[in-house]
C-alpha cells in the first residue's frame, strides 16, 4: 500500500484522482475509481447541467468530485452552486482564473482543486486558496499549454515548500502505469491524476472504434492542435492547445486554420458523423501520449490495482539503486 498526504487527507486507499475527462468521464467511471480507492470525478467541463446531473444520479452515493473548465464555469456561474448541492467531495477548476469560485467551494464543504500549467498559475493558486494544485504537463491529453510534467512538477513542489507547505500537489500529463505514479512521488508529488488510462476503460464514455485507434497508436501519433476546438466552436484561450491521434482530419486542418473555418459547416457535419460511427480517422480521439503505454481496456478498478502494485514493486526496488 502507498499512503501519502494526499491519501490521507482525502482518506482514500490510493493517492490516485481520475482526470474529469470531457465527454468521458460519467458517473460510472467516477464511482467505479472511488469504490476501487481512488478519487473519481465527473468530467462536467463545458457545463451541460442536464448531463452533470444525471451523471450524479449514475454515481450513486459514491464519494467523488466533479472538474468544469474554469472559462465555461464562468458563463454559468450557477452551476457551481447546483452541483455543490450534490456535496461533492472536490470541485476541480482548470484553464482561467478560479479566485471567484473559491469562496462558495469552500463555504460548501468541499476541496478545491486547481490544475494549472505553469509556476506563475501555481502561486496564483496558492493565493486563492487552493487544497491541491495540479502541474498539469503538456504530454497529457486534451487541453494543456507547454511545460512538461517532469520538470513543472518539482519546480512546483519546490515553491510549495517555501509559499504553502499545507498545500498538497498532483503531477498529471503521461502517467499511465506503475511508473508514472512512482516518478510522480518521487518529483515531490503527493499523488498523480490520471486520465488517458482511464479513458480506456469499461466504464468510460468513449466509442468502442476511438477506444480501438487509441490501443493500436503510439505516443508518436498524438499531436496538439486547435482544430478540434475549432469543428466544436470553442473559444478557447490563447496559449492552450488539444492533444489528439494524429489523423486524416488534423492532417488537412491543423496548418490551415482560415481553410476549415471557410468549410466549417460542412466539416462539422462531417466530424460529428464520424464521432458517432467511432471513425477514429475522421473524429479526433481526445488521448495523450500515454496511449503509447497501454493496449488494452479493462474495469477501472483493475487498472487502478494494476497501476499501484506496478509501483510499489518499483519503489520497493529502489533501494538496490543507491549503492553504500
Amino acid at each position: 500500500m502507498i499512503k501519502t498526504r494526499l491519501s490521507k487527507r482525502l482518506g482514500l486507499k490510493h493517492p490516485v484522482i481520475q482526470a474529469p475527462m470531457a465527454m468521458a468521464a460519467g458517473g460510472k467511471l467516477a464511482s467505479a475509481v472511488s469504490q476501487a480507492g481512488g478519487l473519481g470525478m465527473i468530467g462536467g467541463a463545458y457545463c451541460d447541467p442536464e448531463w452533470i446531473e444525471s451523471q450524479f444520479e449514475v454515481a450513486g452515493n459514491s464519494d467523488i468530485g466533479c472538474g468544469f473548465i474554469t472559462w465555461a464555469l464562468a458563463k454559468n456561474p450557477a452551476l457551481l452552486t447546483r452541483t455543490l448541492e450534490r456535496k461533492p467531495k472536490a470541485i476541480f477548476l482548470s484553464f482561467a482564473d478560479p479566485e471567484p469560485f473559491v469562496k462558495e467551494i469552500k463555504a460548501a464543504g468541499s476541496l478545491f482543486i486547481c490544475q494549472v500549467q505553469s509556476l506563475k498559475h501555481a502561486e496564483h493558486a496558492v493565493d486563492c486558496g487552493a487544497d491541491i494544485i495540479v502541474a498539469q504537463g503538456t504530454e497529457a491529453g486534451g487541453h494543456g499549454a507547454v511545460r512538461s510534467t517532469t520538470v513543472l512538477v518539482p519546480e512546483i513542489a519546490d515553491m510549495l515548500v517555501k509559499k504553502s507547505p499545507a498545500t498538497l500537489l498532483c503531477a498529471a500529463g503521461g502517467i499511465g502505469d506503475g511508473r508514472g505514479l512512482a516518478a510522480s512521488l518521487m518529483l515531490g508529488a503527493d499523488g498523480a491524476v490520471v486520465g488517458s488510462r482511464f479513458w480506456a476503460s469499461h466504464e468510460a464514455l468513449v466509442h468502442q472504434g476511438i477506444l480501438n485507434a487509441s490501443l493500436a497508436a503510439t505516443g508518436d501519433e498524438t499531436i496538439r492542435t486547435n482544430v478540434v476546438d475549432i469543428i466544436r466552436k470553442l473559444d478557447w484561450p490563447s496559449g492552450y492547445s488539444c492533444r489528439v491521434l494524429n489523423n486524416t482530419f488534423t492532417k488537412n486542418w491543423h496548418d490551415d486554420h482560415t481553410g476549415l473555418r471557410k468549410n466549417l459547416e460542412a466539416e462539422i457535419e462531417n466530424w460529428t458523423q464520424a464521432l458517432g460511427k467511432g471513425d477514429a480517422d475522421n473524429a479526433s480521439a481526445i488521448v495523450g501520449e500515454a496511449t503509447g503505454l497501454f493496449n488494452d481496456i479493462k474495469p477501472a478498478a483493475d487498472l487502478l490495482e494494476d497501476m499501484i502494485s506496478h509501483a510499489e514493486k518499483l519503489l520497493r526496488q529502489a533501494p538496490e539503486l543507491v549503492l553504500t
